[in-house]
């Protein structure tokens, strides 16, 4: 499974991940690209969009999408990798399409 950070999610949070294929918008060099275009893109090639931006579900129209998106409740990294089992659960009870976000304790 192939997994896209976005921006606005800290980059160590790929250790919570080490089972997946992970890498980040800006590594990908789309970190210029808007939320809308950044998803388009990344459904092309990736299984799951996981991002920070609290306000996603209402900037984006999220129906019909073929990349799952998880929406954090926070980019505090200690939080992220305390609620590493979480995550890990969440991504793997996702769906192709799925929308979810995760309130991260």
């Amino acid at each position: 499974m192939k997994i896209l950070l976005d921006e606005c999610v800290p980059w160590p949070m790929h250790r919570v991940l080490i089972d997946y294929e992970c890498t980040t918008a800006q590594k990908r060099g789309w970190d210029a690209l808007q939320n809308g275009a950044l998803i388009a893109l990344a459904e092309t090639e990736f299984d799951v969009f996981i991002t920070c931006d609290q306000n996603i579900r209402y900037q984006q129209n999220l129906q019909d999408r073929q990349i799952a998106i998880i929406e954090l409740s926070t980019n505090d990294l200690r939080r992220i990798v305390a609620s590493g089992e979480l995550i890990l659960a969440s991504i793997q009870s996702l769906t192709r399409g799925a929308y979810l976000r995760l309130e991260v304790p």
